[in-house]
């Protein structure tokens, strides 16, 4: 049977609205409706007949055509478009001479990169909205659930998990907010041969458009924008085949919403940990040999995009530095790091909106773990409560002591300081409480919360 790429080793995509966005139908179709709207805005310029831009676009359905006899036949003139305009040309009759008319296969190839793009950003928007909705009831539920702060894998002071969540949060909102900016200047592409648009310019009015050569009718530098406006993509101000400040964009864009997703998904494989067990997926993936294992399946898929996708981002800038008008090898080279990265994105923020949806909390456990140093994350907040009678620099040192003295005895720190001379007339008790060292993380998550 065929070999076709079914995503069997990438459960990341496999199955995701981006998966079938960004697949090979999906490309074709974007092919189709580049070359379609190209012949719509060079009728609605006045360069070819009406009836010219109505078969060419009722003849550009992706159904129509055999993909994989394109892909084969790509490979004797090194990109796709080729044989698809030998094949749009025939599949449009006696209009067939207006496929295509004036354009190089860069401008069809990249315009339909950019509306792959688009449509899949949408999807990608729409994941990282249910990802923000979710994370912002999370944080507002555990505004105030107390947990152990962790730096350098250790035990440091208290934080909350609202505080955790929002900053979750906040990270999806950072990469909505670029997203939305890249996807809406993505633009058409538009130059001809050498990106000087002469071929739009010689062809002229064509026959059967009710204008005259040299009328006017048909401006060609009018032609890019109204090309842009049939496919709902900006308006570019140059023809950008070697000025790839676009797909430069996506590269950052969709490596960071990858990094942003990362985030949230690492500290979630930490924290559900069978010995830390704060939090939970709401439906854990199996073992193939343990029947008792509820595996952290959705945060280790998405973590695992946010590891390939600064490599794939790193191709894409790679091919910046694009020699001439036309570059040979540099634009090739961008086809399938951006479709993977496209798809990766996708796939990562579907399984990112599943999983804060999904996510349990137990702050039980983080309460006991806030006991587990017998109250060492409370030490800096000790100190400095001691600081104005003894000194900063004693008081450092008391509590120094103390922590060590807790270590190896096993003793609470706030007993022994208790203990002491140093504390009389000091709120221990109170003060050794980590539910009450969470400083502002109340208020921080409040305002992190107020963010749109």
């Amino acid at each position: 049977m065929p070999d076709h790429d079914a995503g069997l080793l990438d459960p990341v995509r496999a199955g995701s609205p981006a998966e079938a966005a960004t697949g090979d139908t999906a490309f074709l179709q974007a092919l189709l409706d580049a070359e379609a709207g190209l012949t719509r805005a060079q009728a609605a310029t006045a360069a070819v007949p009406p009836e010219a831009a109505r078969a060419v676009t009722e003849a550009a359905e992706a159904v129509r055509f055999d993909l994989r006899s394109i892909a084969l036949r790509a490979r004797a003139g090194g990109n796709p478009v080729i044989p698809l305009v030998a094949d749009l040309t025939e599949a449009a009759g006696e209009w067939g001479p207006y496929v295509h008319r004036g354009a190089t296969s860069q401008d069809v190839l990249d315009t339909a990169a950019m509306l792959v793009a688009a449509r899949t950003l949408g999807l990608v928007l729409d994941d990282l909205a249910r990802t923000e909705r979710a994370l912002a009831a999370l944080a507002a539920a555990h505004r105030d659930t107390a947990m152990p702060g962790r730096t350098l894998t250790q035990h440091a002071v208290p934080t909350t998990f609202g505080l955790k969540a929002a900053g979750w949060r906040s990270l999806v909102l950072d990469a909505r907010d670029r997203i939305g900016t890249v996807r809406d200047g993505l633009p058409a592409q538009l130059g001809g041969a050498a990106g000087t648009l002469a071929a739009f310019e010689d062809y002229g009015p064509g026959p059967g458009t009710g204008a005259r050569v040299g009328s006017g009718a048909a401006d060609v530098t009018a032609l890019p924008a109204a090309y842009a406006r049939e496919l709902g993509l900006a308006a570019p101000l140059l023809p950008w085949h070697v000025l790839r400040t676009p797909v430069a964009d996506l590269a950052g864009v969709l490596a960071l919403t990858a990094g942003a997703l990362g985030k949230m998904a690492v500290d979630v494989l930490v924290l559900s940990r069978t010995e830390i067990a704060e939090v939970a997926e709401g439906t854990g993936g199996g073992s193939s040999a343990m029947p008792h294992k509820a595996n952290p399946v959705r945060a280790t898929l998405v973590a695992s995009a946010a590891r390939r996708a600064p490599h794939l981002a790193a191709s894409l800038y790679g091919c910046l530095a694009a020699e001439d008008e036309r570059p040979a090898g540099a634009w090739h080279a961008e086809w399938e790091p951006l479709r993977e990265l496209l798809r990766l994105v996708g796939g990562a923020a579907h399984h990112a909106a599943a999983l804060a949806e999904g996510l349990r909390v137990d702050p039980e456990a983080m309460r006991a773990h806030l006991d587990t140093t017998g109250g060492l994350l409370v030490a800096e907040r000790l100190s400095a409560a001691l600081a104005p009678r003894l000194g900063r620099a004693r008081a450092r040192a008391l509590l120094a002591e103390l922590a060590a003295r807790s270590r190896t005895e096993g003793r609470p720190l706030a007993e022994l300081l208790a203990d002491r001379p140093e504390a009389a007339g000091t709120d221990v008790a109170a003060l050794a409480d980590p539910a009450r060292a969470t400083g502002c993380a109340g208020t921080l998550t409040d305002r992190a919360l107020e963010r749109d």
